[in-house]
């Protein structure tokens, strides 16, 4: 039976339904997700009054909670479970470890024949900074499909941003601190927290941010962890008790972004101390090595893992900012780079990089690895954030200049007059890189194995939007690359510019040894001599094929021990000094109160300890000859061809699996891709596009039976979800930034080759 519609029915009706619309037109749909939120949106967001700062946060935590967890396990000699043993508090919930291990017989074939040193096998030990709290030690490997990348070490959170003063030790302000809490404790607490310090914004700002003098307003960003922070733990990674964890201050970089209005909301995971700078050999030799491919590891945080494949490796050595990125667990992030690694990361985890000159923006308050090359980097999901993130790092006063860091002491012209953001080109130009002229380097491209080909050709297929974009484009020449007759070659190539530089600037390269045996000859000349020197500068004689862009921007073979130095050894004897710890202060008292994950790592750390220090050493000044030349170098091919920007790979290798077998590479294969950092200019990275197909390398046992070596793979194998991501590279001189930024966001805009990991999506309430 029809429903009879009374007057009285119909007149509520029509005043439910105006409610409705006077509703729907007092509060627009909802636009704000947190998920790729962008520095913008969340701007938007705030204005709108869909969200608050303290709200940004929280949703922050809940996906470090969701997705911030352990994400290898360990490898044992027989692949018997291990005890459930608890973490470290992270996100408010106890980290958890797999018990679930795997056999070393499942990675290493022929392992029964296997005579070599027994390995560092996986397994769970507490750590000193924490004896309550355990951690992976020795071998692992990635775990499929985790969906967890442990890419952020700590964050900002009352009672758990600190070891020394956990728990109840950082209790708010305003109640007494509990009986045997370290008295660093008192002042520390007086700092708030990420998730009070967005609630003072609010308070002080509501919906109305001033983000033109803080552009960073409400920003949650994570740090690498070589960056001293004043309100998180701080040790670069390590699991050293420090009589306090917490440094007595800010880096210039924390300082500047807080005033900037950021949120220091995490430090990010990375490889310990910036990778450790390897082994500088010694007394102490490894008694249990490690196999396999570690990743991006430290002691304390242990392994990050990449969001598009668990199984695989970040890239480092500052990892967990790209992580932490590429996952939506921060809006952006510092990285560090000494030689690939910013871009590494960024091209892995597909994100952005922007990484200025050396100088640009300062290393105060960090721990280093080689001064002249360590520099800052940032990370974000869009070229925009990233020159965001740059520009706040001007002071009103100072610019980019910090008595702290002389290297920041630049020519005046390096740094932009104008605001770097201001530099991004405009999405709606119809061919936005018209008069450009850019340089691909061939070099860089070269495909000496099939691996190597799913980079190479998707970098080449991407140059055409460059030329779509307006850009004319030229190309170097490699014997080992074909040449493109589409794209015109440069009249001055490499080639010719290291020929002219390396005999009078750089003359010691032609006479390095490998193998025991000279590396650069030429039939019918002797290299070292003066008279072929001076004709090669003329180009009156040959040049060594193998000297080329790969091998000058390597460092030397290992028998060449003059030009090996002491730069980490004393760069970090420096930090401890200036940092003031009453328990650690210098290298004894660190590796005294301090364990490793490995005992590679162990033995290199003691041998950093007891390196003796030669001051006569010519490694600081060959690193110093060795930018100037290049850097002289570089600029003639850039001059003489009229070219503004280059562009190339990253790299052409894919990542490998955590504790699997690694890129093998070839004679000068793989070499040349830490150029940015040794010539100290400015890069932008930006993702280019995914490869759905990988050539696993493989582990293969010696003929003796004492070591497993990693060969190419030779078969192509699917990769699930996706795929992998890659980057592409652009460069140029020092102080270049402007320009770079023009060409990525060009790039960037036509092409939205970034794409979010399909596997962390939104959690539950997330805006």
């Amino acid at each position: 039976m029809p429903m009879r519609v009374t007057a009285q029915v119909l007149a509520l009706l029509m005043a439910a339904f105006g409610a409705c619309v006077t509703q729907a037109a007092d509060s627009p749909p909802k636009t704000f997700h947190l998920n790729e939120a962008t520095i913008d949106d969340i701007h938007r967001g705030i204005r709108s009054g869909e969200v608050t700062c303290k709200q940004v946060v929280q949703a922050y935590v809940a996906r470090a909670r969701a997705y911030g967890g352990m994400c290898t396990q360990l490898v044992t000699p027989d692949g018997a479970k291990v005890p459930t043993v608890p973490g470290i508090v992270r996100a408010g919930a106890v980290l958890k470890f797999p018990t679930e291990t795997v056999a070393v017989a499942k990675i290493f074939p022929d392992f029964g024949k296997y005579q070599g040193l027994p390995p560092d096998f996986g397994r769970m030990e507490a750590t000193i900074s924490d004896p309550a709290v355990k951690q992976q030690y020795g071998m692992v490997v990635g775990i499929p499909n985790a969906r967890q990348v442990n890419g952020l070490e700590n964050l900002n959170i009352r009672g758990e941003r600190s070891v020394t003063c956990k728990g109840k030790f950082d209790a708010p302000p305003g109640s007494p601190l509990p009986a045997g809490a370290p008295p660093e404790c008192e002042k520390f607490r007086q700092l708030p927290d990420a998730l009070e310090r967005a609630a003072e914004l609010d308070q002080q700002y509501g919906r109305n941010p001033d983000t033109k003098a803080m552009p960073l307003y409400c920003v949650p960003m994570s740090f690498k962890d070589v960056y001293d922070t004043k309100d998180i733990r701080s040790t670069g990674g390590g699991d050293v008790h420090y009589a306090m964890d917490v440094p007595p201050a800010d880096g210039t970089i924390a300082s500047r972004l807080r005033r900037a209005g950021a949120i220091i909301y995490a430090k990010a995971q990375n490889a310990e101390y910036n990778g450790g700078s390897g082994d500088p050999g010694g007394a102490d030799t490894v008694g249990h090595p490690t196999l396999g491919s570690g990743g991006s590891r430290d002691t304390w945080a242990g392994t990050a893992c990449n969001p598009y494949d668990t199984q695989r490796i970040t890239g480092g050595s500052s990892a967990g900012s790209g992580v932490s990125v590429a996952a939506n667990l921060v809006v952006c992030s510092i990285c560090e780079s000494t030689g690939g690694s910013c871009r590494n990361p960024a091209d892995h985890n597909n994100v952005v990089a922007v990484v200025p000159t050396k100088g640009m923006i300062s290393y105060s308050g960090a721990i280093g690895a080689n001064p002249y090359q360590d520099h800052p980097g940032v990370i974000c999901r869009t070229v925009k954030d990233a020159a965001t993130v740059l520009d706040a790092f001007r002071d009103p006063k100072t610019g980019y200049f910090d008595a702290n860091d002389p290297y920041t002491a630049l020519p005046r012209g390096f740094a932009s007059k104008m605001p770097y953001v201001s530099a991004l080109s405009d999405p709606g130009a119809a061919k936005p890189l018209a008069g450009m002229r850019i340089g691909v380097i061939r070099e860089l491209m070269v495909k000496f194995h099939p691996s190597d080909a799913a980079i190479s050709d998707g970098i080449n297929r991407e140059l055409k939007v460059l030329q779509d974009l307006g850009a004319e484009l030229v190309e170097t020449v490699d014997p080992k690359y074909p040449d493109d007759p589409a794209i015109p070659n440069v009249a001055f190539g490499f080639q010719d510019a290291i020929a002219e530089t390396i005999p009078f600037q750089l003359p010691e390269v032609l006479s390095w040894k490998k193998d025991g045996k000279p590396e650069f000859e030429v039939p019918g000349y002797d290299v070292t001599s003066r008279d072929y020197l001076v004709a090669a500068t003329l180009h009156k004689a040959p040049w060594p094929g193998n000297l080329n862009f790969r091998t000058v921007f390597g460092n030397p073979p290992p028998e060449n021990e003059g030009v090996t130095g002491y730069t980490f050894s004393f760069q970090f004897a420096q930090y401890l000094m200036a940092r003031g710890d009453s328990r650690v202060h210098d290298w004894a008292t660190l590796n005294a109160n301090a364990k490793y994950y490995s005992d590679v790592r162990r033995v290199a750390q003691k041998n950093w300890e007891n390196k003796a220090i030669d001051i006569r050493t010519n490694a600081v000044s060959y690193t110093i000859k060795r930018r100037d030349t290049l850097r002289m170098m570089t600029m003639k091919v850039l001059q003489q061809n009229k070219i503004d920007v280059f562009v190339n790979p990253v790299t052409t290798t894919l990542p490998e699996k955590i504790g699997g077998a690694g890129a093998p590479g070839g004679p000068g294969s793989r070499s040349g891709f830490g150029y940015g950092a040794m010539l100290g200019i400015s890069e932008v990275f930006v993702p280019a596009g995914f490869s759905d197909t990988i050539y696993e390398p493989k582990f293969v046992l010696s003929a003796d039976g004492k070591k497993y070596e990693s060969v190419e793979g030779t078969e192509p194998t699917k990769l699930p979800g996706i795929g992998l991501p890659y980057n592409m590279g652009f460069w140029a001189g020092p102080g270049e930034e402007a320009l770079l930024l023009k060409v990525a966001s060009a790039y960037e805009a036509a092409t939205h080759h970034r794409a979010p990991p399909p596997g962390f999506g939104p959690v539950k309430g997330e805006p």
